[in-house]
């Protein structure tokens, strides 16, 4: 496995191959890799032959008040496990390589980012987006693999690289959790042992709002309210959001139908945490949507 820490080499490394005949995948990470990112790369090598991993922490799309700063960072156990799992390179750049100077042009998000995470993190997707151009124009992957934990940033990336014609096509991946239920990430770490015995109350949550559904319950509010209740039983929770949207837009909706998005973020202590899961609802069938197409 290779490793590099320039665009330039980067971008001669997969020139070559290219060169060979072989299809890139990427995937995106900011590093403390955990189950859930190395599955990303199981999926990466399912559909090319030479994968690339960027790990990053990206600054701009961390707020002045966030976690930047104190982001959970061990390039060394990251490098290992990228290595076991059979990555082809990690391409691991300064933030004074991505940003050599103030970036002038910028990215704005309508609609996709004004819900959810978007609301609460003002400019966090706009962040996003800037840095998964540039590394899409650095790395020039074939494939590149998202998971849906992070539902919104997956859709407002799929419209991204359909807006802006990118030839790439997004793949995307089903949450992987922890075997209480809560979904992995990397802000776990945060976690003392109370709040983590308590955090698995998210995913029942969500699990609660399934089974409301297929109930017939269709009223988006009362389901929510049924979530809030739920989640109030946490002594450390403290309810950032909890929203049912339309996976379309994004957009709030009041009774269930088609596609939709239950998403919520809740704090325990400094961890903010978001979990989701995505609905199919047709007349009295609801079916789970693991990975959006």
């Amino acid at each position: 496995m290779l490793i590099t820490r320039t665009i330039s080499k980067t971008r001669a490394v997969i020139a070559q191959a290219r060169a060979q005949g072989e299809r890139i995948g990427f995937v995106p990470t900011m590093g403390y890799l955990h189950e859930g990112h190395l599955q990303l790369i199981d999926i990466a090598k399912q559909h090319s032959d030479f994968v690339v991993v960027s790990i990053f922490v990206n600054p701009t799309q961390f707020g002045p008040h966030e976690d930047f700063a104190s982001y959970p960072r061990d390039f060394e156990r990251d490098r290992k496990l990228c290595e076991a799992r059979g990555a082809d390179l990690i391409f691991a750049p300064e933030v004074s390589e991505m940003y050599p100077e103030r970036s002038l042009i910028t990215f704005h998000i309508e609609k996709l980012a004004d819900r959810l995470c978007g609301a609460r993190r003002p400019g966090h997707f706009n962040g996003v987006v800037l840095v998964v151009s540039k590394l899409f124009n650095i790395i020039q992957p074939d494939v590149a693999v998202f998971g849906q934990k992070d539902a919104q940033q997956l859709i407002i990336i799929k419209r991204l690289v359909q807006d802006l014609n990118f030839p790439v096509k997004i793949i995307s991946a089903p949450t992987v959790r922890e075997s209480d239920g809560l979904a992995m990430s990397s802000r776990n770490v945060y976690l003392n042992p109370e709040q983590r015995a308590q955090s698995t109350v998210l995913y029942r949550a969500l699990q609660r709002a399934k089974a409301l559904i297929e109930s017939g319950e269709r009223d988006a509010q009362r389901i929510i309210s049924e979530m809030e209740k739920l989640i109030a039983t946490a002594s450390e929770a403290r309810i950032d959001y909890i929203e049912i949207v339309s996976v379309r837009d994004l957009q709030p909706i009041a009774r269930l139908d088609g596609q939709v998005l239950i998403a919520l973020a809740v704090y325990f202590g400094k961890a903010r945490l978001i979990d989701n899961i995505v609905l199919e609802v047709a007349g009295d069938q609801v079916r789970e949507i693991p990975a959006l197409p």
